[in-house]
């Protein structure tokens, strides 16, 4: 599994906050509320200080200020920072939570088309954290920091402005607090940047382990492998453990940072203070000042907690977007038939799945007519499986040609190249949907006579009216709760909808019984009428009644022809045919 390279911390926050700015575009209008909103509690602040001021200079002492204005002003000005608050607040949810679906919208989509490698490169747990949850996370962090932020600042402009006002050496002071203070949060953002992105990777690695135990959960128990995948899980669990320790360390050491420099600007300011206040400044303006001072030490401090919350929300967007720029989509042609006859050509193929390995498949070339029905056999890591995944575009040649109706399947346009196939793999596949969606996968209007006929013809006609909502039965994660032929037969019956014109069958009977195994290849029979069809299969009945029969070997065609054929020359295929149906089992995923 490879990782692509994140934007460097060292990057200017402008640089990285554009590249984000797409997706938040939409919902600027929320971004403006938040702004006003922070605007508006930010010019509440220097009024606290200020009308201690009035009160000492002017209510206390000389008693021009009436008892009615207190309470007035007091509850006035707090109702508006509380209307303030709520406006900034939920523009902020607005602007989060649009960019949020923008950027998981774009990120879903992007699985759907993108380069296949991208499946071989990260695992299902790593893609579906970073497009749920790390963007959630990040979404909700970065635009809620950024609106503190921005919030912080004005308030710390107003009450340095009013502080200006009062007494502008002492405010000269209070500003010599900022550059170790911008130093510190640098250096120990560019620390947490680190610890965050490593935490990301680990987080990705601890739930892989989970994903694999609940897949496999029947192999390791029969195994007795609990134990050894609880050390697996426990190693993983304190490197996160760890890491998390380490970022509160990073962050943690912001706010005493910011606290001891305010207090060594607010001990100067003291002392400058009451030297000055011997020289005839008012007991209003002192007070005034100090209150000003210690209102400003709060959103210091916040502006150093905005550094942890700002730093991981960039974290986890920017890895939502370095998989969109490192995952390129998978490129197609213009070419575009509603239906082919059929006619497939491999054209001198050769396939590579990693840099340095052997070949999969080597100089393969090999004709199929349209409507022929040819069996594919061989042992298992022969290129059986690879040979027909290249059809639509599920492995690409590292040379040579493959060619459906005469032309070269990267000229099509992808979804009208994969609109001519329907297939069948020995690895069924269901989605946690009804059987109606599962049957007519991809058909936003399904036909329920198409669906049940479907169904009928999979030998599965007595088995849906029994469910308890029918076709609107949702069958439950991969269709676990169904038997392995039922899983099979439902598969089945999806070919049966899609009406392609070229057929895959990749070992399409291998989860059913003698009796269903009959029952469905009379249905098959009645579908490859007049439909090209590629068959992987181990079971003879199949192989037998094939137009041909392609042997392959190490990669290459070895042989080919009939049945009668095959066994009177004598060679690898009669071999496989003496030893029995095993022979002829399946390959792996490179097969």
């Amino acid at each position: 599994m490879t990782s692509t390279a994140p934007t460097p911390p060292s990057a200017p926050l402008h640089q990285r906050l554009r590249r984000l700015w797409p997706y938040f575009r939409p919902a600027r209008v929320g971004l403006g509320l938040a702004l006003l909103g922070a605007l508006l509690a930010a010019a509440t602040e220097p009024a606290i200080p200020a009308l201690l001021k009035l009160l000492l200079d002017e209510g206390f002492v000389a008693g021009q200020v009436p008892l009615w204005a207190v309470p007035l002003a007091l509850i006035g000005l707090f109702a508006l920072r509380g209307l303030a608050t709520f406006v900034a607040q939920y523009g902020l949810a607005y602007t989060a939570n649009g960019g949020m679906v923008a950027l998981r919208r774009v990120l879903f989509e992007r699985l759907g088309h993108a380069e296949l490698r991208l499946f071989a490169e990260h695992n299902a747990s790593q893609l579906a954290n970073t497009v749920v949850y790390e963007v959630n996370n990040g979404a909700g962090q970065l635009v809620g920091a950024l609106l503190t932020a921005v919030r912080t600042a004005l308030t710390i402009v107003a009450l340095l402005g009013y502080l200006l006002w009062l007494n502008w050496a002492l405010t000269l002071v209070v500003l010599a607090m900022f550059p170790p203070m911008a130093w510190g949060m640098r250096v120990l953002s560019r620390r947490l940047y680190g610890v965050t992105r490593r935490s990301q990777d680990a987080t990705d690695a601890l739930a892989y382990v989970v994903e694999e135990n609940v897949l496999a959960h029947r192999l390791i128990r029969l195994h007795e492998a609990q134990a050894q995948q609880q050390q697996r899980f426990d190693r993983l669990n304190q490197t996160l453990r760890g890491l998390a320790l380490k970022s509160t360390v990073a962050a943690a050491l912001m706010t005493p940072l910011t606290q001891l420099l305010a207090a060594a600007a607010l001990s100067a300011v003291i002392v400058m203070a009451l030297v000055q206040a011997q020289g005839g400044v008012s007991v209003g303006s002192f007070v005034g000042f100090v209150t000003a001072m210690l209102v400003l030490v709060t959103p210091l401090r916040q502006l150093a907690d905005i550094a942890t919350p700002i730093t991981r929300g960039l974290a986890a967007l920017e890895r939502g977007l370095a998989l969109l720029e490192a995952t390129p989509l998978q490129a197609g042609g213009q070419h575009d038939t509603p239906r082919v006859h059929g006619a497939i050509a491999w054209d001198d193929v050769w396939v590579q799945y990693r840099h340095g390995a052997g070949h999969a498949l080597q100089g393969v070339t090999l004709h199929v007519q349209p409507g022929e029905v040819v069996a594919l056999v061989g042992p298992s890591g022969s290129g059986k499986t690879t040979l027909v995944n290249l059809l639509p575009r599920f492995v690409e040649a590292s040379r040579g040609r493959v060619l459906l109706d005469g032309r070269d399947v990267r000229e099509w346009d992808l979804v009208a190249l994969r609109r001519q196939f329907a297939m069948v793999s020995q690895d069924v596949v269901m989605l946690n949907d009804t059987v109606r969606a599962n049957v007519a996968l991809g058909d936003p209007n399904p036909d329920d006579a198409r669906v049940q006929a479907a169904l009928a013809a999979a030998n599965l006609d007595d088995w849906w009216p029994t469910l308890p909502q029918g076709l609107d039965t949702v069958v439950g994660h991969n269709a676990a709760q169904l038997s392995g032929g039922q899983r099979q037969r439902l598969a089945i019956a999806r070919a049966i909808y899609k009406d392609a014109p070229v057929l895959i069958l990749d070992e399409a009977t291998s989860a059913l019984d003698n009796t269903s195994e009959r029952l469905v290849q009379q249905a098959l029979a009645r579908l490859m009428t007049g439909r090209t069809t590629l068959v992987i299969a181990h079971r003879l009945s199949t192989i037998e009644h094939a137009d041909r029969i392609v042997v392959l070997e190490g990669g290459c065609v070895v042989e080919q022809g009939t049945h009668a054929q095959l066994l009177a020359a004598g060679g690898l295929y009669a071999r496989l045919h003496a030893r029995g149906e095993a022979a002829f089992a399946g390959d792996g995923p490179q097969g």
